[in-house]
C-alpha cells in the first residue's frame, strides 16, 4: 500500500509552489461565483481587491518574516558544533527505521504539543540529522518516512499549550468580544483546564502518541523515493569553509560577548512568559539568534552557516504571500463562514463537534492559520454550540482538532521542513496522508466518546 501511495503522490502531487497557485485560482473562482461581498462593486472587482489586500496584509507579512527567521535561525543553530553534538547524542539510538520512527514521532509530537514553532523546527532538524547519520553509517533508514514524522508535531499543536483557539478563549472578555448576541450566562472566558489540560484532551493526545509509532513500526516499507540521504552530508559540512575576513570576524571573543548578551536579554525580558509556558515566534527567534551566534566559533563561521541556511527560505518568501491572498479572499468573500454554516446547519447535539471538526479541516486547507481560522469560524461554532447545548470547551477543541489534522494534507507549514530536509512534498505526503487518517479517526472517536 505504501509503495502505491508513493507512486500516486509522485505522479499527481505538484510542487508546493504550483499547488499554492492552484489553490489561489480555485479560491478566486469560488469567491467570484459564490462569494458574498458587501459594497457596490462587482464580484470580480471585490474578489481581486480582497486578494491583493490579503497578499500585502501587514500583520501576515510580519508573520511570514517570523517564519523565515524560524527556518533560517534554526538551521544556523543546528550547524553549530554544540547543537550538532547534542543531536548526534539524541540520534545515537536510531539504528534502523523502526527505532528512528519512535524517536522522531514521539519527540516531535511532544515538542509540538508544547509549542508549535519548536515542534516544527525541532522535527525538521531531527529528521535531517537522522538522514545524515543514515548516510554516514549506511543504515538505509527510510528518510522520507522520518521526514514526514518530523512534521507530525503539526497534527497535535492546536490541542497543545500554544493552541490559538483555546488560548484566546481563556483570555478574559475575549469570548464576549467576538460574539454579537450571547445569553446572560455565556462565559467571558474558558480556562485551559477545560480545554488543553482537560482529561479528554490529554487522553486523546496520549492515544495518538502511542498509536502513531506502533503503526509505523509495524508497516513494511519498500521505498520508491529516489532521494539519496548521502546528498545531505556535503551540504551539512559546507559551513566549515571560511573565507579570508577581517580579524574581528575570525575572533572568538566577539560572538561570545554579543551572543551572550542576546541570550541574557532573552531570559531577562521573557522570564514571565517562560514561567507561563507562553512561547511566541519572536521569543523563539530571539533565543535562536543569541544561541546561534554564541555557539559558532567566529562571526565568519556564523555567516557561512547563514549562507547555507538562507537557501531554504526561498519557498516561504514567495509562497506565504500567495496563501495570505487566499486568506484575504476567504475572509472577505464569506466563503469560510459559508463552509462552516453549511455543516452546522445539518448538525445535531451529537454530530455538531464532528461536523465542526470536518468544516474546520476544510477551511484550514485554504486558511492555514490557527488564529485566523478561530477569528473567522470561532463565533459561528460557539453560537451553534450554545443553541444545541454542546459544551463550549468541546466545540473549541473540535475546531482545534480539525484545524491541525489537515496540516498533514497542506504543504504550507511543511515548507520549513522541506527546506531543511531537502525532501519534496511528494516524498513525505504518502506518510502524512496516513497520519491524517490515523489522527482523524482518533479525534472523531474522542469527540464522540467524551
Amino acid at each position: 500500500m505504501i509503495a502505491k501511495l508513493e507512486l500516486f503522490f509522485a505522479k499527481v502531487l505538484p510542487s508546493p509552489f504550483t499547488l499554492s497557485i492552484g489553490l489561489t485560482l480555485l479560491t478566486l473562482v469560488l469567491a467570484i461565483f459564490l462569494g458574498d461581498f458587501s459594497g457596490d462593486t462587482s464580484q470580480v472587482v471585490s474578489t481581486l481587491q480582497a486578494w491583493q489586500s490579503g497578499i500585502w496584509n501587514q500583520d501576515l507579512l510580519v508573520f511570514g518574516y517570523q517564519m523565515m527567521l524560524i527556518l533560517v535561525l534554526g538551521h544556523i543553530l543546528v550547524l553549530s558544533t554544540p547543537v550538532n553534538k547534542l543531536l548526534e547524542l539524541i540520534t545515537k539510538g536510531a539504528i534502523d527505521t523502526k527505532s528512528a520512527v519512535v524517536l522522531v514521532s514521539v519527540s516531535t509530537m511532544l515538542m509540538g504539543f508544547f509549542n508549535w514553532g519548536l515542534g516544527l523546527i525541532f522535527g525538521a532538524i531531527l529528521a535531517r540529522k537522522i538522514g545524515e547519520k543514515s548516510a554516514k553509517e549506511n543504515l538505509n533508514i527510510n528518510y522520507p518516512l522520518i521526514g514526514a514524522l518530523g512534521y507530525s508535531g503539526m497534527m497535535v499543536w492546536h490541542g497543545g499549550i500554544s493552541g490559538s483557539a483555546p488560548l484566546k478563549a481563556s483570555e478574559s472578555g475575549h469570548l464576549h468580544s467576538i460574539m454579537n448576541n450571547f445569553p446572560a450566562d455565556f462565559p467571558a472566558e474558558i480556562s485551559t483546564s477545560e480545554t488543553i489540560f482537560s482529561w479528554s484532551n490529554i487522553i486523546i493526545f496520549g492515544v495518538i502518541l502511542l498509536v502513531v509509532p506502533i503503526i509505523f513500526r509495524s508497516i513494511k516499507y519498500k521505498p520508491t523515493s529516489k532521494f539519496k540521504s548521502s546528498d545531505l552530508i556535503s551540504e551539512s559540512g559546507s559551513n566549515s569553509k571560511e573565507r579570508k575576513a577581517h580579524p574581528l570576524e575570525n575572533n572568538m571573543v566577539l560572538p561570545l560577548i554579543f551572543g551572550g548578551l542576546i541570550t541574557i536579554c532573552f531570559f531577562v525580558v521573557y522570564s514571565e512568559n517562560l514561567a507561563q509556558l507562553n512561547i511566541t515566534p519572536n521569543m523563539l527567534n530571539f533565543l535562536m539568534l543569541g544561541l546561534g551566534i554564541l555557539f559558532h566559533k567566529s562571526l565568519i563561521h556564523y555567516l557561512a552557516s547563514l549562507s547555507e541556511a538562507i537557501k531554504g527560505a526561498s519557498g516561504i518568501l514567495i509562497q506565504f504571500p500567495l496563501y495570505f491572498g487566499i486568506i484575504g479572499v476567504m475572509k472577505e468573500s464569506g466563503l469560510a463562514v459559508s463552509f462552516a454554516q453549511f455543516f452546522i446547519s445539518i448538525s445535531t447535539e451529537t454530530t455538531l463537534p464532528v461536523f465542526t471538526f470536518i468544516s474546520s479541516g476544510i477551511v484550514n486547507i485554504f486558511v492555514p492559520s490557527g488564529g485566523g481560522q478561530w477569528a473567522i469560524q470561532g463565533p459561528i461554532a460557539l453560537e451553534s454550540a450554545t443553541k444545541l447545548g454542546v459544551p463550549l470547551p468541546k466545540i473549541i477543541m473540535a475546531l482545534s482538532y480539525g484545524d491541525q489534522i489537515t496540516n498533514m494534507l497542506q504543504p504550507f507549514w511543511a515548507l520549513p521542513l522541506l527546506a531543511i530536509t531537502k525532501l519534496k512534498a511528494s516524498d513525505i505526503f504518502p506518510f502524512t496522508f496516513i497520519l491524517f487518517i490515523i489522527g482523524s479517526f482518533i479525534f472523531i472517536t474522542g469527540l464522540l466518546i467524551f
